[in-house]
């Protein structure tokens, strides 16, 4: 399978285990002893990034395929601050990303993986976030996205687009102007697009509680041998 091939990292290895371990400790904790152990530029640093990062827009891939696409959809997401990425795994396809291509983002962002479409269309609903789907003939530009309080972008794999149950739930579609021959771009390249014009302007909007939970992972992350530390000071 995927999940084996070296470079290729399957849904449970996204999670750095500092990052589950700062979990099991609370946040609080993994604060109160490593905050001091981080220079304030860095600490500066990754509260002014988390400050930025968005809840309004989300992403859901449905039925990835290639790990380098997965990656490249999840890098996306972490640059333009969004942080939440919904996928929709094949039957006997989990999602993997290769490790290349997503350079650490998968650290940042929260993936949820849905076994099938009905789950990932309840969390948009219980949201209140209206669903638009990528497609060529979509009657919105991507700077129509900027001006919607809340958006989840919906990208299809370059094989089969997105299935119909999805593309009914959707609200509006939108689509990549393009000048030359070719009619679809590859999925990763749509997302970067769309996402650029999604975020544009847009303040930061996590909840307080997602906001401490990044800076307690920034700080896990920022600090060698970390674990140690915590684990020392009876963390």
């Amino acid at each position: 399978m995927r999940r084996s091939t070296p470079g290729v990292l399957g849904l449970e290895q996204l999670v750095d285990p500092r990052v589950a371990r700062a979990e099991e400790l609370g946040y609080g904790r993994v604060i109160a002893v490593l905050e001091p152990l981080v220079t304030e530029e860095r600490r500066a640093r990754l509260r002014q990034v988390i400050a930025r990062r968005l809840a309004s827009v989300a992403v859901v891939f449905d039925r990835p395929y290639d790990p380098h696409n997965g990656a490249a959809v999840v890098r996306s997401c972490e640059a333009f601050g969004v942080q939440r990425l919904h996928v929709v795994e094949r039957p006997g396809t989990p999602f993997a990303v290769a490790r290349s291509v997503a350079r650490g983002a998968q650290k940042w962002i929260d993936v949820v993986c849905h076994a099938e479409a009905a789950t990932v269309l309840g969390w948009a609903q219980d949201q209140g976030i209206p669903l638009v789907a990528a497609h060529p003939d979509g009657e919105l530009a991507p700077e129509d996205l900027q001006r919607m309080p809340r958006v989840g972008i919906v990208l299809g794999n370059e094989r089969e687009g997105i299935r119909d149950e999805i593309a009914r739930a959707c609200a509006a579609r939108v689509s990549v102007p393009m000048r030359g021959f070719v009619e679809s771009l590859n999925v990763s390249v749509t997302a970067a697009i769309l996402l650029h014009a999604a975020t544009r302007g847009r303040a930061g909007d996590l909840a307080d509680t997602d906001q401490t939970r990044l800076y307690a992972h920034g700080l896990i992350l920022s600090v060698p041998r970390a674990l140690d530390i915590l684990t020392v000071r009876g963390a």
